[in-house]
């Protein structure tokens, strides 16, 4: 296991130039602004621009016009650290990740920082080398080390990996919220539907009028990848279709489980018409071996994916897939646990844990069309 520490921020670099610089000009711009000055220049108390940095309801729309007039001109920036000790608060976020260089996870991790920056918080990430950790009170330890508001667990739920949370979350002293895992009632959980999408993909092979609709899954200890096998499965006995052990085989997720997974379904179901791959990876890797043994996509053999990844528009023929908005899964973790961090504010308020399920959407393109409409 390995882990990162870094944090989400910005730095911002002044240089002038050695012919034109002014020393005393120079010396003036890295001077801090104080909360006094600003005070000072608008002839108001350092507690009326204390309230109007805090967005204090108590001062006036006048003075608080003025205020944020002179702290621009100023350019007076509020001391991190001051506001802190004053509001209670870091303003900072643990997100303990893994597997960033995935699409799925990059874009969730996007969501992440471009909503907590929107609220005002910085994230301060941790990435694991390995999903299915035992050291879990250490690395707790060190994300609270860093006096963090809240936590974001933004690993995949793979086999028993969750089962540190009924030892440590009621001991936690700052509020827990975990992406893409089964929901439970005493923790806030926010993930997409994944069974939703699996039954999506093959919904639509279905409506298309194939029979013989193939699975490549992906690890079946990934909570992810069994929802979307469990789609699959309930889709294909609700259209009355018996379902045969040789018409599933598993993947890892990537391009090459993909290619070797649908080389033998072939190989068990010549017949095959059809082939719901559980990511794009995998159909990635499935339309590999499609044409290295001829088949033609659609008119031999359809394909669906699952992710939306940025490729898959421009693959040949460019792949149906399912959609996920991972992208949201970020914002909503971060909301969900400004919503947390808040109502631990309250003394008299009992914390809520809540799930967000977010709904996958199903882009139809080429790779399963036969009875698409001509454009």
């Amino acid at each position: 296991m390995f882990q990162l520490s870094v944090t989400v921020t910005a730095i911002y670099l002044y240089r002038c130039a050695a012919s034109s610089c002014d020393t005393t000009k120079c010396m003036a711009i890295k001077k801090r602004v104080t909360i006094s000055q600003v005070a000072r220049e608008a002839g108001v108390s350092t507690q009326t621009v204390s309230r109007v940095i805090n967005e204090r309801p108590d001062v006036s729309r006048a003075t608080r016009r003025r205020v944020k007039d002179v702290i621009e001109r100023l350019g007076y920036r509020p001391s991190h650290a001051a506001r802190t000790l004053s509001q209670g608060q870091s303003r900072s976020i643990g997100v303990v990740a893994y597997g960033i260089e995935y699409f799925g996870p990059s874009r969730a991790l996007s969501g992440i920082e471009k909503q907590a920056s929107q609220l005002g918080y910085t994230p301060v990430l941790y990435l694991l080398r390995e999903p299915e950790i035992e050291n879990v009170s250490q690395i707790l330890a060190e994300v609270l080390s860093r006096s963090v508001d809240g936590i974001i667990w933004a690993v995949p739920e793979i086999g028993c990996n969750r089962s540190w949370l009924d030892k440590r979350v009621p001991g936690l002293p700052v509020p827990l919220v975990l992406l893409s895992m089964e929901p439970r009632p005493d923790t806030s959980v926010v993930s997409v539907d994944n069974y939703r999408g699996g039954k999506l993909a093959t919904q639509h092979l279905i409506a298309q009028g194939y029979e013989d609709i193939g699975l490549i899954t992906g690890p079946l200890d990934w909570w992810e990848a069994r929802e979307r096998a469990r789609g699959w499965r309930d889709a294909l006995i609700e259209a009355g279709s018996a379902i045969e052990k040789n018409q599933k085989v598993c993947g890892d997720w990537t391009a090459e489980s993909g290619s070797l997974g649908l080389t033998s379904l072939l190989e068990q179901r010549p017949k095959i018409d059809a082939v719901f791959a559980s990511n794009d990876q995998m159909a990635l890797g499935a339309i590999q071996a499609a044409r290295r043994r001829g088949l033609r996509l659609p008119e031999d053999l359809a394909l669906v994916g699952f992710d939306n990844a940025p490729e898959a528009a421009f693959l040949w023929p460019p792949l149906t897939t399912v959609g996920q908005p991972l992208y949201d899964v970020g914002c909503f973790s971060v909301k969900e646990l400004q919503r947390l961090i808040d109502e631990g504010k309250e003394e008299t308020a009992a914390i809520q844990p809540r799930t967000t399920v977010l709904q996958p959407t199903l882009i139809v393109r080429e790779s399963s069309g036969v009875n698409l409409p001509v454009s």
